[in-house]
């Protein structure tokens, strides 16, 4: 089943922010924030609290309309159909950070690492193959494969600062990766994160 990256109070309920996020949000330098698949907000809110512009990002109308507030800006966009499928919208170096949780679509990947600017953090969280045995997502091409964040990181030259792969029982038992990454420049090559 592979190890146990829960830790007391790991996740609150699901509407609460990903711990995930919340330890390495502090991390995101000054500047604009893409939540990318946003769902509700949860993280949108937590990175608007913190001073950062947010564009929240979802195809779920509804959805977006709970994400909107103070700070966020919301767009509604199908990123998997149609003429955005091919044509990112962002452009390059445009965000400080980029968070992704419990979303999958690996065309994006090179979208994402672009659109950083140099310095700019990603904060990723996802299911992992695994979790087929707790239920959905059980396809295997919405689970990650073992290492695949690690790949993508160094496909893109992104400096890894922290990586878990493993089992989680709250808020709900799920197998899951994920990675905080660093866009590098002539700074970020040398500079220390404090991580507690």
């Amino acid at each position: 089943m592979g190890d146990s990256l829960e830790k007391p109070d790991m996740h609150e309920a699901l509407g609460q922010p990903s711990p995930w996020v919340i330890r390495f949000a502090r991390l995101i330098p000054e500047g604009e924030v893409l939540d990318l698949a946003c769902g509700t907000g949860r993280h949108s809110r937590l990175l608007a609290s913190q001073g950062h512009p947010v564009l929240a990002v979802d195809r779920n109308a509804d959805s977006l309309a709970l994400a909107a507030g103070a700070g966020v800006q919301v767009m509604k966009l199908d990123l998997e159909t149609g003429d955005l499928a091919i044509s990112w919208p962002f452009a390059a170096g445009r965000f400080s950070g980029v968070v992704v949780t419990n979303y999958l679509h690996r065309p994006l990947w090179a979208s994402l690492a672009s659109c950083l600017k140099a310095g700019g953090v990603l904060i990723y969280e996802t299911f992992a193959l695994g979790n087929e045995q707790f239920g959905k997502p059980s396809n295997p091409d919405f689970l990650l494969a073992r290492g695949e964040l690690l790949d993508f990181a160094q496909d893109h030259d992104l400096r890894v600062i922290a990586f878990e792969d493993g089992c989680v029982t709250s808020p709900k038992p799920a197998m899951l990766q994920r990675i905080c990454l660093v866009k590098r420049g002539d700074a970020e090559s040398t500079k220390h994160f404090v991580l507690n």
